[in-house]
């Protein structure tokens, strides 16, 4: 049986950087002068906002996948991919930031690191339904 360690660990880590992204709101929210609740008047800090609120989005669209693969499939190979999809986050906050027109790398591996994930999962969760049944 795994013990599914990696998994929980590249779990904690995609929550340390949606913290992070949380953090750079603050910062930014400071920076700018800007106090909540509002949500613009810097674009620097809806950049922010946005890449928070983006992160959240995506945070079920991965996290769920993320063990469902490592069930069905591997821990190791599930974390792997898990690391990805945080370089992409990371790379996406980043290029966002700087410049929304540098977002599309960040985005795409994040995005493709989601997708095989979920369509792994996917394909074996079918897979194993048509061999063993229910």
């Amino acid at each position: 049986m795994q013990s599914h360690a990696y998994v929980a660990l590249v779990t904690v880590a995609a929550l340390l950087v949606y913290v992070w992204t949380i953090a750079r709101v603050g910062r930014a929210r400071a920076k700018s002068g800007i106090a909540a609740p509002a949500m613009t008047g810097d674009p620097i800090l809806e950049r922010h906002i946005r890449v928070q609120a983006n992160t959240l989005e995506w945070l079920p669209l991965f996290l769920v996948p993320l063990w469902l693969f490592a069930l069905y499939w591997n821990d190791l190979f599930a974390a792997a991919m898990g690391v990805v999809w945080i370089v992409g986050r990371i790379l996406y906050a980043t290029g966002y930031v700087a410049d929304p027109s540098k977002r599309e790398l960040g985005f795409m591996i994040q995005a493709l690191a989601a997708a095989v994930l979920l369509f792994g999962a996917l394909g074996r969760a079918v897979w194993v339904l048509a061999v063993v049944g229910a």
